[in-house]
């Protein structure tokens, strides 16, 4: 990998697992993401669903934030959540809607979605 692409991967991610981060920042962000055939805000909410399914908390607020960051609002994501509690669980919802209180409460203000530009 060459690189020159941001860092998206965690210093202890980069410290444990220094290929891992590679192909995080080089092969996922900054490929897989900037695909041209679904927006950022659409491979957000694609994301958001499969950590919520999946249960991976840990990743998940992450990707809440950046959901946030791409376009979703609070209130579409809290209606993802309760969609999937239908078809993931509703442990694994339950347990999303915690961790999508945490990143908005720590978020000041999330702004609306013409005030920022997509990862």
């Amino acid at each position: 990998m060459t690189g020159i692409n941001p860092r998206v991967a965690p210093d202890l991610m980069r410290h444990h697992a220094p290929k891992l981060a590679d192909l995080t920042d080089d092969v996922l962000f900054a490929d897989v993401w900037k695909r041209p055939d679904l927006s950022p805000r659409d491979r957000s909410l694609i994301t958001v669903a499969a950590l919520v399914s999946l249960g991976r908390d840990a990743q998940l607020t992450g990707h809440l934030q950046r959901a946030l960051d791409n376009g979703l609002t609070r209130d579409e994501l809290a209606e993802a959540i309760t969609h999937l509690a239908f078809y993931a669980g509703w442990p694994a919802a339950m347990s999303a809607t915690t961790v999508l209180a945490q990143v908005t409460e720590n978020s000041a203000d999330t702004p609306s979605p013409a005030d920022h530009q997509p990862r």
